[in-house]
């Protein structure tokens, strides 16, 4: 399930990541927030190109969310992928996640809508998630605002994985928009304590520490940690929910998780594509500097483009 060594680009990369440690309280992680957007709207001055990028609100259940709909550059209009980002449903913006996102528009050749949802602690469980069915609902039901087709796709890395997976459950079991694709990259889902992926590698990107900190901001409780809207693993169906792509990376303490969840929709007959990048860690599709992101986002855009193709 890994490789005998770490890409050597993926681990310079996450060395000098290394020097920032993630707070495990209040103070800290709003110091970390206020400084993480302005360094990463200065990194995303030179980003890779598209056709337009729009900066927005759409409607949530407790106020506006923003969000931003990339564009590619041929003439639309396109296939939808509403993307959520990672950061353990505490940190993580549009701007940490502009880069990917850039490179998934311009891969795919659809329209990416990356939206910002309400993050723990000062908004636990539900909150993210009912933000997440919000945005979907709303690309779906205005394709004219996201120059849409009609066809869908929710997509994100992480936390924002579950929060595609979950959108996607929630769509099916409350008769909602219909969801064409979902890709699911290192999604923070069906994680245990005992699973050889989090007892080899927790230390590298997440440690154990980060995993439960960041799972007492959300979830508060066992009780939510068991609630499938909470973990898709925990959902005693799944027979309906669209067709995934599922990334793992071997390095990483979530791929247990996202392998173990990628086998139950293969059960469950729903059509799958799992990958494992075996030299990989987790958050790896956001390294600039390695090559096999790009790659690896290449190879997703690929799943995304066939699966929204106008039939």
């Amino acid at each position: 399930m890994h490789a005998d060594r770490m890409d050597p680009q993926a681990e310079a990369a996450i060395e000098r990541q290394g020097r920032l440690p993630l707070p495990h309280n209040r103070y800290g992680l709003k110091l970390l927030r206020r400084l993480t957007d302005p360094i990463m709207g200065l990194r995303n001055r030179n980003g890779p190109s598209v056709g337009r990028t729009i900066d927005r609100t759409i409607p949530g259940p407790a106020g506006d969310l923003d969000a931003r709909l990339y564009l590619p550059a041929a003439s639309g209009p396109y296939p939808t992928i509403v993307f959520f980002h990672g950061g353990g449903f505490v940190l993580g913006s549009i701007e940490t996640h502009d880069w990917l996102c850039r490179h998934l528009t311009r891969e795919s050749g659809c329209a990416v809508l990356s939206v910002d949802y309400r993050l723990a602690p000062e908004h636990p469980f539900p909150a993210a998630v009912e933000d997440a069915v919000a945005a979907v609902e709303w690309a779906a039901a205005n394709p004219d605002a996201v120059a849409g087709n009609g066809r869908v796709a929710v997509a994100g890395d992480s936390a924002g994985g579950t929060l595609a997976a979950v959108a996607a459950l929630v769509a099916v079991e409350r008769d909602g928009p219909e969801i064409n694709y979902q890709t699911l990259l290192y999604p923070a889902v069906g994680i245990e304590a005992d699973q050889p992926s989090v007892r080899e590698h927790a230390g590298i990107v997440l440690d154990e520490d980060d995993m439960e900190w960041f799972n007492e901001c959300y979830y508060r409780s066992d009780i939510h940690r068991r609630n499938p809207y909470a973990d898709p693993t925990n959902a005693c169906d799944l027979s309906g929910v669209a067709p995934a792509t599922v990334v793992t990376a071997g390095f990483d303490p979530l791929r247990d998780g996202g392998k173990t969840y990628a086998e139950q929709l293969v059960r469950e007959g729903v059509p799958t594509r799992y990958e494992n990048y075996t030299d990989m860690p987790h958050g790896f599709m956001t390294l600039r500097d390695v090559d096999r992101a790009r790659d690896a986002i290449g190879a997703v855009a690929d799943d995304l483009a066939d699966a929204l193709e106008d039939d």
